[in-house]
């Protein structure tokens, strides 16, 4: 920094003598502006050249260091999402796997279900076959059941109404004499048994 100030001070130098001097001069423009003895354009060249090197000395380390941090940074970030698409082409895979065994388990679910569910139809078919064999039995029976009470009832109203007659039928053709004989067998009958 130090050449650079010492050039900027020349040069204002410089211009403040050429403004000073007359016009008329004419050799101190047609020569070149000198300093310590050698042509300005070279100091000036020297100049750049040492603030470059100086710039360059200086900046080179953070700059290297800036851009290996930056080459490592998007270098560990391609890894990342390296890294990332595997897993997640993994999980794609994973999810890929499972909905094909979710689908073959609904469709083994699926076939269990028709197959219980057909078992069901038949079990429930089956029993209700049989429960209306029971009911059709039940109803037999009770229907003979009431057959046999009725021809039960039927032939103790005719046996009752045959009863019924023949003790009218008695009392209209049996005398006091018929009374007396049949009593007396009767009695002989118990004395016998």
């Amino acid at each position: 920094m130090v050449p650079v100030l010492a050039f900027a001070q020349h040069a204002e130098t410089t211009t403040h003598t050429e403004t000073t001097t007359s016009h008329g001069e004419a050799e101190h423009h047609e020569e070149e502006a000198k300093f310590l003895g050698m042509p300005a354009w070279i100091f000036k060249l020297v100049n750049m050249i040492a603030f470059l090197g100086v710039l360059g000395y200086f900046l080179a380390g953070p700059i290297k260091k800036a851009l290996a941090d930056r080459h490592e940074k998007i270098r560990a970030e391609a890894e990342e999402a390296r890294a990332r698409r595997a897993k997640a082409d993994q999980l794609a895979a994973d999810i890929q796997a499972r909905l094909a065994q979710i689908e073959t388990d609904v469709r083994s679910i699926h076939e269990r279900a028709q197959a219980e569910g057909e078992r069901q139809k038949r079990e429930l078919i089956a029993a209700a076959e049989a429960e209306a064999k029971k009911i059709l039995a039940a109803a037999r029976s009770e229907v003979d059941n009431r057959v046999k009470h009725a021809r039960q009832e039927l032939t103790e109203y005719a046996g009752q109404l045959a009863s019924d007659r023949a003790e009218q039928i008695l009392r209209e053709t049996i005398t006091d004499e018929d009374r007396k004989k049949l009593f007396a067998e009767s009695v002989r009958e118990v004395g016998q048994a």
